[in-house]
């Protein structure tokens, strides 16, 4: 393992319309629905040196229609289905928060809702990963924004709301690739 801070690759990867179903506002384990290539896209990533983070905004918490107990519990849960097929997750990382919440102390502005960039500083911090060396994989705009505020490669997947944000392009920001899927993710990623 490397001893400096902020050597390792990895792929930052959102939840909802990317790994899983994006159902809206997830609060039980027994809605989440895996896409059919999310655990062979993630064992293929891990297997070849990327560490695989999630980073997600959670702002249902912020809103009162869910915990942060149940996040941890759906992200526990996910975890297992992953490791059963042979893929691992290193970390899950999500923001709570959101500025029309009506739940203290998570009804505020805050750096970790993405496009804002802190849970990927804290994934860096926490994981030894260098952001400048990895990849954001999303269905949203906002995903590739905060790919380009740390400094990765950004990724725009068609799944999830990926195919209705590709036919509303911004001027201000721009995928390195946009895919169908994270199979598609992670054969690209693969091939850099």
């Amino acid at each position: 393992m490397p001893s400096r801070l902020g050597s390792r690759k990895a792929v930052f990867l959102d939840r909802d319309g990317t790994m899983i179903e994006d159902i809206g506002y997830l609060s039980r384990e027994d809605q989440v629905e895996f896409f059919p290539w999310t655990v062979d896209a993630i064992r293929a990533l891990a297997r070849t040196g990327f560490e695989v983070v999630v980073v997600t905004n959670q702002s249902a918490i912020a809103r009162g229609l869910t915990t942060e107990a149940t996040v941890e519990a759906i992200h526990a849960a996910m975890a297992r289905v992953l490791e059963g097929g042979g893929a691992r997750v290193a970390a899950y990382y999500y923001c709570p928060h959101h500025p029309d919440g009506i739940v203290e102390p998570y009804a505020r502005a805050c750096d970790c809702r993405k496009p804002g960039r802190g849970l990927i500083d804290r994934a860096a911090r926490d994981l030894n990963l260098d952001p400048a060396r990895s990849f954001v994989v999303g269905d949203k705009w906002s995903d590739v924004r905060l790919g380009r505020a740390v400094g990765a490669k950004a990724i725009l997947v068609r799944s999830g709301n990926g195919a209705a944000e590709e036919g509303k392009p911004h001027a201000d920001v721009a995928a390195d690739v946009v895919v169908d899927n994270l199979a598609g993710a992670a054969s690209w990623i693969l091939k850099c």
